[in-house]
């Protein structure tokens, strides 16, 4: 460890599902990158929680140890050790944290004075309420900033269940609903490359945007999730959280200043403004195989896919679709925006020329082109297609980007909310979607490592443009 994180006291972090795929893959690879480069407390503590005990603490640091080397390319052995070092396992459950709350004090008095905890709740949305009033009876909520993951509830009802459950025992500014899609690099640098540049922000608006796509394909099945997933579907593990909060980022208004209150009141305005989406304008699909997966009913009609069809009802965007889908087992893993531009008014080269696109690649290092005509090398002025390109990660080789779990744990030590999600937010999009869950279209099936039924393909005027093409339409 280099350094140490400027001006932070001491700090617990009780991480509950600490054995879980999310922990083995993103938190304590988070950890790790932090601890990598001196931006934890000098003084902390790792303390698991978990229903099921790994046996000694020493069995539980081996297993951390194997996450981290499958999960971290070149590991450090020095910092991962000496991260180790700090971490422990105590068991607990809803029902009873009393041993978990005594080890907690145990940590703290050998960190020192003026310790803080970071909770995180990794636990199913049915499990939440349950944890947090056991955070409450054993005195862990205080001196505590509580991250949630998602999905936050699985229905309007579910959700002001959860959070008058967290109100009673947190405030909410001590609450931190995690997306890790807003920590990533790409989706910041979105809001980047519209308000820093004249080029962009007078033309981000319906004048001069026909459509905008937000694509997140994943070549993934269920890989293990399949009892997850038929708790949830697809539709609340990543439309009513992941997507819409790209669309949020792509249509907000101007905040006018960098910080939390401003962004998450701008966001919120977004969001009051989505109309509640129409069940007839939404495609679910369900991948051949699904059933056959472990943990899965054999007559199960939980969604893998959803497209839908979302409108702005706001003076910027009044009359421009936005185009959402995801999905499981598809042709490509993909990350994409597209703002699909309107036609010029000019008729020097004619009418019905294919449509400017900027897309937007929401990669680890953010990459950006703008698909556009110019004229064909040559005796005649005739057209042809051309890209202009801009990679982060080449025009800024030196940085190194903040893995989007990084990021966020980061911003939650330092009580930054800017990139979390508020609860008048989740609340709202809960009401969006509310009219699908209430009259939910019948999944149709699609083949494996395809574009998902092709019902959903012409939901866009002019289609999707990932898919369009062969092989690869990026």
């Amino acid at each position: 460890m280099t350094s140490t994180g400027p001006d932070l006291p001491p700090y617990v972090f009780l991480l509950f599902g600490a054995r879980g795929d999310l922990a083995a893959r993103k938190l304590f690879p988070g950890l790790y990158r932090l601890a990598a480069a001196g931006r934890l407390p000098q003084d902390f503590a790792v303390l698991g929680s978990g229903r099921h005990s790994p046996g000694t603490d020493e069995e539980f640091r081996d297993e951390v140890l194997d996450g981290l080397r499958d999960s971290v390319d070149d590991l450090d052995e020095s910092v991962a050790r000496g991260l180790l070092e700090r971490v422990s396992f105590e068991t607990a459950d809803a029902d009873d944290g009393s041993d978990l709350a005594a080890r907690v004090r145990e940590v703290e008095e050998s960190l020192g004075e003026g310790v803080r905890r970071l909770v995180y709740l990794s636990v199913p949305p049915t499990a939440m309420s349950g944890m947090v009033a056991m955070l409450g009876r054993e005195g862990l909520a205080e001196r505590a900033r509580l991250v949630i993951e998602k999905p936050f509830g699985l229905d309007l009802e579910s959700f002001e269940e959860l959070d008058r459950d967290v109100h009673e025992v947190f405030d909410e500014d001590q609450v931190f609903r995690i997306d890790h899609f807003l920590g990533k690099e790409a989706v910041q640098n979105l809001l980047a490359l519209r308000f820093a540049n004249a080029l962009f922000e007078p033309a981000w608006d319906r004048r001069s945007i026909a459509s905008v796509q937000v694509d997140v394909p994943e070549t993934l099945a269920m890989e293990g999730r399949g009892s997850f997933y038929e708790s949830t579907g697809a539709l609340r593990d990543m439309v009513s959280t992941h997507l819409f909060q790209i669309l949020g980022a792509v249509a907000l208004e101007d905040p006018g200043e960098w910080s939390a209150a401003a962004v998450r009141r701008a966001r919120a305005e977004v969001f009051e403004a989505v109309r509640p989406l129409d069940p007839a304008r939404v495609v679910l699909g369900q991948y051949d195989g699904y059933r056959d997966e472990d943990d899965v009913d054999e007559d199960s009609t939980v969604e893998t896919f959803v497209a839908l069809e979302a409108w702005v009802d706001n003076d910027r965007w009044r009359d421009v679709p936005f185009h959402l889908r995801t999905g499981k087992a598809m042709a490509e893993t993909r990350r994409t925006v597209t703002l699909r531009f309107r036609q010029p008014d000019s008729t020097v080269f004619g009418s019905g020329l294919e449509p400017d696109e900027l897309v937007l690649e929401l990669t680890d290092e953010a990459q950006v082109h703008v698909e556009l005509l110019g004229k064909r090398p040559g005796p005649e002025m005739d057209l042809a297609p051309a890209t202009m390109r801009l990679d982060l990660g080449e025009e800024l080789p030196h940085d190194e980007p903040l893995e989007a779990y990084e990021r966020l744990l980061l911003d939650v030590l330092h009580d930054d909310h800017t990139l979390f999600a508020h609860a008048d937010e989740t609340r709202r999009l809960w009401k969006v979607c509310q009219p699908v869950l209430d009259d939910r279209p019948d999944p149709l099936p699609y083949d494996q490592e395809s574009w998902g039924p092709p019902e959903a393909l012409d939901l866009p005027p002019g289609g999707w443009r990932l898919g369009r093409g062969a092989p690869d339409a990026g």
